[in-house]
């Protein structure tokens, strides 16, 4: 059955997360008639229940030789910040096998000068994005802080933080439990040195965010369709999106912004693209009973400790389970505990749980740009934990790619068929 559009779309965006969202509005900007198709609707994935950072200093992969090294010791404790499912490691073979490739010194090397870029890209990006959207009023500006629990673990981090350095990325080494206490009051003295990184911003709620960009999208004409895309086909002239209810829309391009269901969309037209599902897991508190100055990361136990409106979040951690397993929210609990014991004035009672699906290639680079199958499709997905980061800085290279601009950066290092 072919939905009877009043009025035919441009272009057609799959996926109503933050990417979408964002891509959405650049593209209405421009001039375009846009339709939006989710599953569920706006934000009721990734973009609903992140740890709200755009975390711009994020240029190393997470796949370099430390984390392989440490990745059998993580993988002994089931609740550990790296988690496997038996029934699932067969699956994920093939995927773990390239991220091991994409740990090599050479590779990593290209992924940070990749990574860096785009994230250059989307820093020049977010505020005029943020005046655009009239959101300047929910970014902070707080900073993170990243710490270590011995000088053998700060040791091992140097050498990242000698390459965030080559890349003019601003940092500051601090040593000592009272000066940590001095950024931010109440740590546990267990913890010996810290890194701050001043340009490392965040967002009052990631939800209401992206909420507020599909709100403004709307009021421009914009339509939002919750339906369940399941497949693609071209034609020279245009491209169409077949849906679980039997109807279709068409348009002159579609661009894919489905997260961790991309690639299931991208493989029914040829394009076999290694996306994995890392589950995420959180709890956010309403009344924490302490206030952060700055996000605070806990890199050897893979989590963060974030502001969201007037409470606290604590997640992290990955879990390779698809997306079909129920959520094991011990895992949340697990990370509570872990943040009591580095913040013991942390009121962890009365919180919500929330497990969500990080879309992730095993180089840590999104795919952005056309399919190598057609014109008339566009990827931007697989962003993993940076989605928010680089969501206006995707959104500005899709742009170009539709109103065919050259892209502000080279595209490359993100093409469909780099594996």
């Amino acid at each position: 059955m072919t939905n009877q559009q009043s009025t035919p779309p441009d272009v057609i965006v799959v996926g109503a997360g933050i990417i979408g969202l964002s891509t959405a509005f650049l593209l209405q900007r421009a001039g375009l008639q846009v339709l939006v198709l989710d599953r569920k609707g706006p934000a009721a994935e990734a973009s609903r229940g992140n740890a709200g950072a755009f975390a711009f200093s994020e240029v190393i992969p997470l796949a370099t030789p430390a984390t392989v090294g440490k990745a059998p010791k993580w993988l002994l404790d089931p609740l550990g910040p790296l988690s496997i499912p038996p029934r699932y490691a067969v699956r994920l073979a093939p995927w773990m096998y390239r991220f091991w490739r994409a740990s090599r010194p050479s590779q990593v090397d290209q992924g940070i000068r990749a990574q860096s870029a785009l994230m250059t890209h989307s820093k020049q990006a977010l505020l005029p994005f943020l005046k655009l959207t009239a959101t300047g009023s929910m970014l902070r500006r707080d900073g993170n802080l990243q710490l270590y629990e011995s000088a053998a673990e700060f040791e091992a981090s140097r050498p990242y933080w000698e390459a965030r350095k080559q890349l003019g990325i601003p940092f500051e080494h601090i040593h000592g439990s009272y000066a940590l206490s001095e950024i931010q009051p109440g740590l546990n003295k267990r913890l010996k040195s810290g890194t701050l990184t001043p340009e490392w911003y965040s967002i009052s709620d990631p939800h209401e965010y992206a909420l507020t960009i599909a709100d403004i999208f709307r009021n421009r004409g914009g339509q939002i369709e919750i339906t369940d895309a399941q497949s693609l086909s071209t034609t020279a002239k245009n491209a169409t999106v077949h849906c679980a209810d039997g109807q279709t829309y068409s348009a002159t391009r579609v661009v894919v912004c489905a997260g961790a269901w991309s690639h299931i969309l991208a493989r029914t037209i040829g394009d076999r693209i290694p996306l994995e599902t890392e589950r995420g897991y959180n709890t956010t508190l309403p009344s924490p009973g302490m206030e952060l100055q700055t996000q605070l990361t806990f890199g050897g136990h893979g989590f963060v400790v974030s502001t969201i409106g007037t409470g606290i979040r604590v997640g992290g951690a990955v879990e390779f389970g698809g997306l079909e397993a129920p959520p094991n929210y011990a895992r949340s609990d697990t990370l509570l505990a872990k943040a009591k014991r580095f913040l013991p004035d942390l009121q962890t009672d009365g919180g919500t749980r929330w497990m969500g699906f990080r879309p992730s290639l095993p180089d840590t680079l999104p795919v952005i740009g056309q399919s190598p199958k057609s014109d008339r499709i566009i990827y931007a997905f697989g962003h993993g934990h940076l989605g928010l980061t680089q969501s206006a800085g995707t959104a500005e290279l899709v742009a170009e790619l539709v109103n065919g601009s050259s892209p502000s950066i080279d595209l490359e290092p993100y093409r469909a068929d780099r594996f």
